[in-house]
């Protein structure tokens, strides 16, 4: 069996570091066009690129901000004509405190649920109607077993969060599934990125692995081939499922 992506465009928010990196080289070794989100981290992002500067090409955009969501996705079409798979992998986990004032609190949850959620939401709205006049598309969104079994009470936003990344994906699938669109979940566990630094360093390695039915942290490069698999069509038949890449640490 051969993945093979070649001819296509991918959209991969949050590209330039962690699953989403691995995403975006795993999609260009496979053959794709890929338009690489990116924020804050221009270097890495340029690393990214440079490693495949015929297939990864950078777009920068605020995530936090809907009218750069929609720039983002215009500048895409613009300069490739058309896209053909949306990867919502972009996110972040802001630790919340029940101490903290209600204006950090409200502040972090806004934060989180426009780069979580409301991004995904509008970059899949935005493809939705594109894939219906091309004959079809695939949406492939990041969500994490906390969306199922919760997380920590710092981290109940960033669980919400997960959650209705979950139900929205679900709802694209149900609902445009006779217009050719595909809709996935692939929800990782505990994964060794940026992410998961300050976690690792308050707690450290062993007690993550704790949950883990596996002797080693689950990496980037362990969830990217699911990701490339759906993005190829692979699985079409899954569509409106989540896929669990969390080493046994929530089975359903």
């Amino acid at each position: 069996m051969h993945v093979d992506l070649t001819n296509r465009t991918v959209l991969v928010t949050g590209a330039s570091r962690g699953i989403g990196r691995a995403i975006a080289r795993q999609c260009a070794d496979s053959g794709a066009v890929v338009a690489a989100q990116f924020f804050k981290s221009r270097e890495e992002a340029e690393s990214l690129a440079a490693g495949a500067p015929e297939r990864i090409h950078l777009f920068r955009a605020d995530l936090a901000d809907l009218v750069s969501c929609r720039r983002l996705f215009a500048s895409v079409l613009e300069h490739f004509g058309g896209i053909d798979v949306l990867i919502n992998n972009a996110g972040v986990a802001l630790p919340l405190s029940l101490d903290a004032s209600l204006e950090a609190w409200w502040k972090g949850w806004d934060l989180t649920m426009h780069v979580n959620v409301r991004a995904a939401e509008l970059l899949s709205r935005l493809a939705i109607p594109h894939f219906r006049d091309r004959g079809g598309g695939r949406i492939i969104s990041m969500a994490s077993r906390a969306a199922f079994r919760g997380d920590a009470p710092p981290y109940m936003t960033y669980a919400a969060s997960k959650a209705a990344l979950v139900a929205l994906t679900r709802s694209i699938a149900r609902g445009f599934g006779r217009d050719g669109i595909r809709a996935f979940v692939v929800a990782p566990g505990f994964v060794r990125t940026d992410m998961a630094e300050p976690f690792i360093d308050a707690y450290g390695e062993e007690y993550a692995l704790q949950d883990l039915a596996t002797d080693r942290l689950t990496e980037p490069d362990d969830v990217a081939p699911m990701v490339v698999f759906l993005a190829a069509g692979m699985a079409d038949h899954a569509t409106g499922a989540t896929i669990d890449v969390n080493a046994a640490s929530y089975v359903r």
